[in-house]
């Protein structure tokens, strides 16, 4: 298992995403709706994502692979991934990690939508 690790955007995009799932289950349940929102759902799936990555990075659901247009924070050669956090989503999140900066950590690089 990886420890996770956070650049300080990651953390800040993950808090957003978190903070606005909470508020509109707290409005949902004022309004006795039972079925989830957007936003609830994508923290769920984004929460999900990253919980993989600490368990298995490779897992299949991932579908993981090497990203070239960000920069390694740690090694000046080491590789930056991609994760699917969504798929045939318009806007679908995507998280960019790297393994380290030591042995058995990742670290969040960034949440984002894909530009469509």
């Amino acid at each position: 298992m990886f420890e996770i690790k956070w650049t300080e955007v990651a953390q800040e995009a993950y808090d957003q995403l978190k903070k606005d799932a909470e508020a509109k289950l707290v409005a949902r349940k004022r309004k006795a709706k039972s079925k989830s929102t957007s936003a609830e759902g994508l923290f769920k799936q984004v929460k999900r994502t990253i919980d993989q990555l600490a368990n298995n990075p490779k897992h299949p659901d991932l579908n993981t692979h090497e990203y070239t247009s960000l920069d390694h924070p740690y090694e000046k050669k080491g590789k930056v991934f991609e994760a699917y956090a969504q798929n045939l989503t318009p806007g679908a999140y995507r998280v960019f990690w790297c393994y380290g900066p030591d042995k058995n950590q990742i670290t969040v690089i960034a949440i984002t939508p894909t530009h469509s």
